[in-house]
């Protein structure tokens, strides 16, 4: 069976969601990467396509995938499956595209693995490398040849260029049905904030319990704003309420690939490790000499967050000024 990968590429306000572009360079490198991308603006987005890795582009410019929930792209994508037979479907973590493997794979009898970090062909078999509790790797495979489902972990794979390729372009033109038009979007809510996302941020300065309290989180903040950063959470204190869980970083929140990770107050449990390891520098600051968090740091603090967090913003502010 030859090496097509199928991705498809999420919309967010008429553009590729970068997670997305970020799945379909890694198939690219891994054989012939084809994408799928649904929705209003496909045909205008689909030929750029090809810059990331895509070969071929199955587009469908309609407003019906926007309107109902994943229901319409579990529909087409199903029938294209059934159709064409790939390799396998590659997919980046989001809350669509993780609600359309599972149905898909219900629907089609395909084989799932998700929280996958990096994934290659040993012949004509998939290995698929999982972390497993936050400390161990695993690899899995999908049992049986034929199409598969990956679902790979959130920063994973970084965006890859492909300079002068240009996709083959197929326009789909297919209606729908009755049951895929069941569950309608009503409306569209977002929170507005300050600086940068958290996903995208290239500082970020987390706070965890050593901060003692909700009310000293907005220390956290301060650095974060220093720095030109975002703040993050483990998830002991968004469960606790001090926060929303956009805030959370580790295995059951996001995965976060910075320049600098400052981690304030947070011991170190490897749920949240899972979440924060890969980045590029870490900075820990903990009051516990034996905290976990001093293994995977470069540079370590012994000490209370609450003292020495309003130093560190203090000291930034300064030397900025």
């Amino acid at each position: 069976m030859s090496n097509i990968i199928w991705v498809l590429v999420e919309l967010e306000n008429g553009q590729p969601v970068r997670s997305t572009l970020e799945v379909l360079g890694k198939a690219a490198k891994l054989g012939r990467a084809e994408a799928i991308v649904l929705g209003a603006g496909a045909a205008a987005i689909a030929p750029t396509l090809g810059a990331y890795g895509a070969e071929k582009v199955y587009a469908h410019d309609d407003a019906t995938y926007d309107n109902y929930l994943t229901l319409p792209a579990v529909e087409t994508l199903s029938t294209l499956i059934n159709e064409h037979q790939p390799r396998l479907l590659l997919l980046a973590t989001t809350y669509d595209l993780r609600d359309i493997a599972a149905r898909l794979m219900v629907r089609n009898n395909l084989g799932l693995i998700t929280d996958a970090t990096d994934l290659a062909f040993e012949g004509e078999e998939i290995r698929v490398t999982v972390p497993w509790g936050g400390e161990n790797v695993v690899t899995a495979t999908h049992p049986y040849q034929g199409p598969g489902i990956v679902l790979t972990r959130p920063k994973a794979f970084s965006i890859e260029q492909f300079e002068g390729r240009t996709p083959e372009i197929e326009t789909l033109n297919g209606g729908f049905s009755a049951e895929a038009q069941a569950i309608k979007v009503i409306d569209s809510v977002e929170v507005a904030s300050e600086g940068p996302a958290l996903e995208d941020a290239s500082v970020i300065v987390s706070g965890g319990r050593g901060l003692g309290k909700a009310e000293n989180y907005h220390l956290v903040e301060e650095l974060a704003a220093a720095l030109g950063g975002a703040p993050g959470a483990t998830r002991a204190i968004v469960d606790a309420g001090w926060l929303p869980y956009s805030y959370q970083i580790g295995q059951t929140g996001k995965t976060v690939k910075p320049t600098l990770y400052v981690a304030a107050g947070i011991s170190g449990a490897i749920q949240h490790l899972a979440g924060m390891k890969g980045a590029k520098y870490i900075v820990a600051i903990n009051k516990d000499e034996n905290a976990p968090i001093f293994s995977v740091a470069d540079l370590g603090i012994v000490g209370d967050a609450l003292t020495i967090l309003p130093q560190l913003t203090a000291e930034v502010k300064r030397r900025k000024a």
